[in-house]
């Protein structure tokens, strides 16, 4: 189990680092995979809704920015007119 800092519960832990780096380790050791799972949904609703292409480098950019922010603040982009279930 790991407390997950998204969600503020314990939780089950993502079995591997999801990215490489620092900021793979730290995502592994601190969210949980119901977290990362909610990670993955906002990550696909922002490429389609921002029209990104994952070829480009300043797009992997931005999505790496927002992760870090997705999980360790709530300073993150939303999708407009987005109302969560």
């Amino acid at each position: 189990m790991v407390f997950c800092q998204k969600l503020k519960k314990e939780a089950d832990p993502i079995a591997f680092a999801p990215v490489p780096g620092e900021l793979g380790q730290k995502i592994q050791q601190n969210i949980s995979q119901e977290a990362w799972q909610l990670w993955m949904k906002h990550q696909t609703m922002l490429i389609n809704e921002k029209h990104l292409s994952l070829a480009d480098a300043s797009a992997r950019k931005y999505l790496t920015e927002q992760m870090e922010k997705f999980f360790f603040s709530d300073n993150y982009d939303g999708i407009d007119g987005y109302v969560p279930e």
